[in-house]
């Protein structure tokens, strides 16, 4: 029996409601997000887990936003990095979500559709959808491969080749479950392109092109070919900041308190015109501080 049909007949929910619970991944079989049409077999376990709170649920708040771009259809926001996307557990408060309820000030079919997700400690552009139309569409050229994201990751380690690409499978860590892993026991597709955009002693900055949206895939990724981001606190470990011996750099990249990465430039078409769409954020002081740092030692001996 396919999945969507077996949690229609074993739930009280409408298969449209199915259909977005699978689509947003709240739906596992056997601990992975499934499809729809997925068969299933004996001995097989599948999970409903609940989503977040829905919008109007969510209480709105006067929190200062970077607009990039603004019509009936669309909010493009610049994310600062320690804002958190989407309410979850006890965080109720503080959210991006949070902060567009205020924006938007409760208005007759303006309820915010998040599409995709940044990290906390991500910074950059995200493109959120106003109303259900807007949101499908979106959500169907996230899914359908056909949105263009670009992202600048300050890594550990010299890279020898300009460019290249990075095709391991993710997955649960199978130990660690707010982890993610090359090496999960349920992995799924997961492609990353890079490109050098400028070399350092022990340091570069990439260009990083994810053709697959799997959660955390830029920094496991870059963490399982031995180049994990600057700053980040769960797949970055291991890299002590003690061998460095400039002071500035050090303490510059102690007080980024996330990982150096940022969402630079986003490419979908508009979901009710069709016409193309192009949005970029420049990097943050954070980072440009480190880079500053970087470049003023690049002509001296090795850090």
């Amino acid at each position: 029996m396919r999945v969507d049909v077996f949690l229609a007949e074993q739930t009280s929910l409408s298969r449209s409601q199915i259909k977005r619970l699978i689509e947003g991944g709240f739906v596992l079989l056997n601990d992975s997000p499934t499809k729809a049409g997925a068969r299933l077999k004996r001995g097989d376990l599948l999970r409903l887990l609940p989503p977040p709170p829905s919008s109007h649920k969510v209480q709105p708040e006067e929190i200062p936003l970077k607009i990039i771009h603004e019509d009936e259809d669309i909010i493009v926001i610049d994310k600062p990095a320690g804002m958190i996307v989407h309410p979850a557990g006890r965080i109720t408060q503080g959210t991006l979500l949070n902060a567009l309820l205020g924006h938007l000030g409760g208005g007759e079919g303006m309820r915010p559709g998040i599409v995709h997700r940044l990290d906390k400690g991500t910074s950059g552009v995200m493109v959120v959808a106003k109303g259900v139309d807007a949101h499908e569409e979106l959500v169907r050229q996230f899914k359908e491969r056909e949105v263009q994201k670009e992202y600048l990751a300050l890594v550990y380690g010299e890279f020898r080749r300009d460019e290249g690409e990075i095709s391991l499978p993710l997955g649960r860590h199978p130990k660690e479950r707010k982890r993610f892993s090359t090496k999960s026991r349920r992995p799924r597709e997961a492609l990353t392109l890079w490109k050098v955009q400028e070399r350092f002693p022990r340091f570069t900055l990439l260009k990083v092109m994810p053709k697959t949206g799997r959660t955390h895939q830029i920094r496991v990724h870059l963490s399982a070919i031995g180049h994990p981001l600057v700053g980040d606190p769960v797949y970055g470990r291991g890299r002590g900041l003690s061998s460095l011996k400039d002071d500035l750099l050090r303490e510059r990249i102690k007080a980024l308190g996330r990982q150096a990465l940022h969402a630079s430039l986003l490419r979908f078409r508009h979901p009710a015109t069709g016409l193309p769409m192009e949005f970029s954020s420049p990097l943050p002081k954070d980072i440009k501080e480190v880079l500053d740092a970087l470049r003023r030692l690049s002509h001296s001996p090795p850090l």
